[in-house]
């Protein structure tokens, strides 16, 4: 449905910091979208994170499910693409299954509420059709200063 390069015109992030691959579905009625990012071997931050036994950091597949929100806000038009979001709050975060190369994490991320400029979205991340991470997410947006 979306490839990296439409992502890429949506939001500023870029590699080694884009971590959304792909949209594969969004639903303007739930204000949800599903996303995907392939964990690879040579992924920059696995390179330290464990040696021998690398798994990605669990701040990193939040970020990519911060990242997938931003998108679905961006996409439907909800969100000013002037803006620039900026955490607020992380909330109920919980790690259920390491994310290692090989896996295609699918990234789950639904509005839940916003007002004025502060948004809030439950995200969900599943590897291996397990549930790898999922949490409540705001953040707070600002027009862009560039």
């Amino acid at each position: 449905m979306m490839d990296s390069r439409r992502i890429q015109e949506i939001i500023p992030h870029r590699d080694p910091f884009l971590f959304v691959d792909q949209v594969t579905a969004i639903d303007p009625e739930e204000f949800s979208i599903v996303a995907q990012k392939s964990i690879t071997e040579d992924e920059p931050c696995l390179e330290g994170h464990f040696p021998g036994n690398p798994i990605m950091p669990g701040v990193l597949i939040v970020e990519a499910l911060a990242q997938t929100g931003l998108i679905c806000l961006f996409e439907l038009k909800l969100a000013d693409p002037g803006a620039e979001f900026f955490f607020t709050g992380i909330e109920q975060v919980k790690f259920r299954r390491p994310v290692v190369p090989g896996d295609l994490l699918e990234l789950h991320a639904k509005l839940l509420k916003h007002r004025r400029t502060l948004w809030k979205f439950e995200g969900r991340a599943f590897a291996g059709g397990q549930i790898a991470a999922e949490g409540i997410f705001s953040a707070y947006a600002i027009p862009r200063s560039r």
